[in-house]
């Protein structure tokens, strides 16, 4: 036993049940959900896309004119949401891209470290700028009920509205990570963990 009655085999202390254990559950269920419904969005995206262009090719050639802005800027926004909310769901997945070529070589304490940095230093603040400055544009746009100058074009605000709901998304999966990153901060290391840190061969059980 220690000075604070605690054994020495226990390890560090446990972080107490917070927001993550709360909260995190539900936010990664929203943006798995999400996830589900953009895929379907970029099959969507392709046929009308392809179904924009056969009616072109096919209005050229008997000499008929069809106003394609609505399909074509119809494909445009379904981009839009699939990039926007697709967001915190490649964060939830960790598919964004890396430019960290030491990330890899690091022991799994190390890239918990820099995960939780880069999310409380650089992801969260960004976030915070996005959504201060997204707001006013976004409001705008909902009280003149913004559209599209071409004709036959589609209304924007809706769209626009996404750039805060997007923010709003991959803030809330930010924090999950950050506090995920931290639990692998206070985690204590495993032989193989140690042994992969210093590029040596974890060592093996006794033979059966």
């Amino acid at each position: 036993m220690n000075r604070h009655g605690r054994s020495e085999r226990e390890g560090p202390p446990r972080l107490a049940p917070g927001w993550s254990a709360i909260w995190g559950p539900r936010v990664e269920w929203l943006n798995e959900g999400i996830g589900s419904v953009i895929r379907w969005l970029a099959l969507a995206m392709v046929l009308v896309g392809a179904g924009t262009a056969m009616v072109r090719f096919a209005s050229g050639r008997i000499g008929f004119s069809v106003n394609l802005t609505p399909p074509t800027e119809l494909q445009w926004y379904i981009f839009s949401i699939i990039f926007l909310l697709g967001a915190a769901y490649g964060l939830k997945h960790d598919v964004h891209v890396r430019v960290d070529v030491l990330y890899e070589r690091l022991s799994e304490r190390g890239r918990s470290l820099i995960d939780f940095l880069g999310g409380v230093l650089f992801l969260i603040p960004f976030c915070g700028a996005m959504l201060y400055y997204s707001w006013n544009p976004v409001r705008i746009s909902w009280q003149i009920q913004e559209t599209s100058p071409d004709p036959g074009g589609l209304p924007r605000w809706p769209v626009k509205a996404l750039i805060l709901v997007c923010f709003v998304l991959l803030a809330l999966q930010g924090l999950v990570q950050i506090s995920k990153s931290a639990r692998g901060l206070f985690r204590t290391p495993s032989s193989g963990d140690s042994a992969a840190a210093e590029g040596r061969t974890p060592p093996m059980g006794p033979a059966a």
